[in-house]
């Protein structure tokens, strides 16, 4: 029987996702300047962090060293995008097979203040038992989404009845030593998501 999360994530992948950004460049003309030569390095993506895991142990990357991982950061009173996501998730995990033991998929919340290590624990475990939910303190919360380049924001709700909270949307795959590889939006299908964790394996 699917949970609640897992029927909002469904619904949420119907609907669509967010939109990619693409730069492209025309054709140069007789009046052009000379192209740059095209140049390469590592993205500044990713990095140390310290955090609270869902059984309320304290872990850090080098925890999750030898193993490529899946992050993905969102918060758990999500209305759609983090169901979606992590729905997601699940099905590139699905289709990996067994090949999806050999790397770690994370959710790290962003909403520290309500997003204790049980409540983590049973939200993700609606998605997919592989999925470990990582907290922590607003502080460590907040190093580690500077470190994967995050975007999140504490929004107050009209009436002042609560929060939410406004966050960029992606996922980061980082290969065995830690280092960034690539980085999916959240409107990828299932198939293009899985293939590509395929090629960090």
């Amino acid at each position: 029987m699917r949970s609640k999360y897992a029927v909002i994530a469904m619904a949420g992948l119907a609907a669509g996702g967010m939109a990619a950004l693409f730069v492209t460049s025309g054709p140069q003309t007789s009046l052009s300047l000379p192209k740059t030569p095209a140049t390469s390095g590592k993205a500044l993506i990713g990095g140390p962090f310290s955090l609270l895991d869902h059984d309320g142990k304290q872990v850090s990357e080098r925890d999750f060293a030898g193993r490529p991982l899946l992050v993905m950061f969102g918060f758990t009173h999500c209305p759609d995008i983090c169901p979606s996501g992590l729905q997601l998730m699940a099905a590139a995990l699905d289709k990996l097979g067994d090949q999806a033991r050999n790397l770690t998929p994370v959710f790290i919340t962003l909403d520290p203040e309500r997003d204790t290590p049980a409540k983590l624990k049973e939200y993700v475990a609606s998605f997919h038992p592989a999925i470990r939910g990582l907290t922590g303190s607003l502080a460590e919360i907040t190093a580690a989404a500077k470190a994967y380049r995050v975007y999140f924001k504490k929004v107050p709700l009209e009436g002042g009845e609560g929060y939410t909270i406004d966050h960029s949307s992606f996922f980061y795959i980082m290969d065995r030593k830690g280092e960034f590889l690539a980085h999916v939006p959240h409107s990828a299908n299932p198939d293009a998501l899985s293939l590509r964790l395929k090629s960090a394996l």
